[in-house]
């Protein structure tokens, strides 16, 4: 059978199942699965995976074992009801292996009064798909269990290995697809359906938390010329810290990065200081998420924050004394960094090309993923592709086009025929045995 008859079996299955994806998808964002409460969602999928008679491996991750690597960076190590889901769909022999990695993960829903609907009840209106995780990123896990599921009820036979993960932790540093990495698990690639308006990001930012302490001296606000305020003092931190944004991301020239005005920002979330209106405050503590570019180190980017703060602090007397204060803590995304023309993004494009009409945008992510710690850890170059809206993930009203969801599933279906290579479905005109990756 030619590759075109397999493209118009997947489109006329997807067609045919709309429903129950969309039933699944709904299924999937009634289970509020944040951080801690992970297993219900998890037992919906393994229950999915084992319906398609695929070999399934279900275990919490060891937090104790966990906590003594480098790359571990959760704010958690007990992960005690928060089950990580791999399972395998194993070749005929001889093709290239993939693997699929989907968080199930959520943030917290924030003020309900702030949602048109309920945050988990997975209301459909309008070809939308609406609840807490539909976006980031559950939508894109079911674009990828529809791919597997196609695949497996057409009696297509893959020649590569496909490995498909739900895991946990994403959203806190990376914990399940960290575990499932020390098991063992890579591929020859790896793709995350993470809500990129289905624009391919073959290059993900890193990210981390810092903390900046800032002290000054304590005074009666009726004489606060006699006391230093800590919180003046760190304005010029904060100034200090726009001053590095700024030349950090003057040196980024890559064109992946031309449609972002800031390809890896320094922000700070947190101010707190002060405890007493009519006193001068002695302490401000800022925190914040330093961007990390894909080709560097988060080693190298600590340092230069470091530096550049001990810099600012000698054109200010107080702080030239009493110099800033900067730590690291909380949750670290590995940056990613997977050249455009690697094979396997050459696949994907062209499987998109073929798919929607078009070809895709290539982009660098604004945002840490999973796909540096398969690239960089697991040696496993990943690209991140999925349906889901990058703009309405973690706000209020989250939501998800379900066309996306569809289209995304038949582009990743195509990609792992592709790219695994396939057993011929055999008919009276076949030739040949196998089907092999086109150009």
């Amino acid at each position: 059978m030619s590759i075109s008859n397999v493209r118009q079996l997947i489109h006329n299955w997807l067609l045919a199942h709309r429903d129950a994806g969309t039933c699944l998808l709904q299924q999937l964002v009634r289970c509020p699965s944040k951080a801690g409460a992970e297993a219900a969602a998890q037992q919906l999928i393994a229950t999915h995976l084992q319906s398609l008679q695929l070999e399934v491996e279900i275990w919490e991750p060891d937090g104790t074992q966990l906590a003594e690597h480098e790359y571990f960076y959760s704010p958690r190590q007990s992960f005690t009801g928060s089950p990580n889901i791999v399972a395998k769909m194993k070749g005929t022999g001889n093709g290239r292996s993939i693997l699929l990695n989907g968080h199930i993960d959520v943030v917290p829903e924030g003020n309900v009064d702030d949602w048109r609907h309920d945050p988990f009840g997975g209301i459909k209106e309008e070809g939308k798909l609406y609840g807490r995780g539909a976006s980031d990123m559950k939508g894109g896990t079911v674009s990828l269990l529809l791919a597997l599921q196609a695949i497996k009820e057409l009696g297509i036979s893959l020649q590569g290995d496909v490995i498909f993960q739900s895991v946990i932790e994403e959203e806190s540093g990376g914990a399940g697809t960290l575990a499932a990495i020390v098991k063992g698990y890579k591929a020859d690639a790896a793709l995350i359906p993470e809500p990129t308006n289905l624009r391919i990001f073959t290059k993900q930012q890193g990210s981390m938390w810092f903390r900046i302490t800032v002290t000054g001296r304590a005074a009666h606000g009726g004489t606060r010329y006699e006391g230093v305020s800590a919180i003046e003092k760190s304005m010029l931190v904060v100034q200090g810290l726009q001053g590095l944004e700024h030349h950090r991301n003057s040196r980024i020239t890559d064109p992946l990065y031309a449609d972002n005005p800031i390809p890896v920002p320094i922000n700070v979330g947190i101010i707190q200081g002060g405890n007493w209106p009519s006193s001068v405050p002695d302490t401000v503590v800022l925190e914040g998420r330093m961007g990390v570019a894909p080709y560097e180190s988060l080693d190298d980017a600590k340092r230069e924050m470091v530096e550049w703060i001990g810099e600012m602090a000698k054109h200010d007397a107080w702080l030239l004394e009493h110099p800033p204060k900067v730590e690291w803590f909380g949750a670290r995304w590995i940056p990613g960094d997977v050249d455009p023309d690697h094979e396997f993004a050459r696949v994907l494009r062209n499987e998109y090309y073929a798919t929607v009409g078009h070809e895709p945008k290539v982009e660098a992510s604004p945002w840490g993923t999973d796909g540096g710690l398969l690239t960089k850890l697991a040696d496993t170059p990943c690209i991140v592709f999925g349906p889901g809206v990058t703009e309405a993930a973690h706000y209020p009203n989250e939501y998800i086009v379900l066309d996306d969801v569809f289209t995304a599933a038949e582009v990743v279906a195509m990609t792992l025929i592709q790219w695994c290579g396939m057993e011929v479905i055999q008919d009276e005109t076949d030739t040949h045995d196998t089907y092999q990756p086109q150009d």
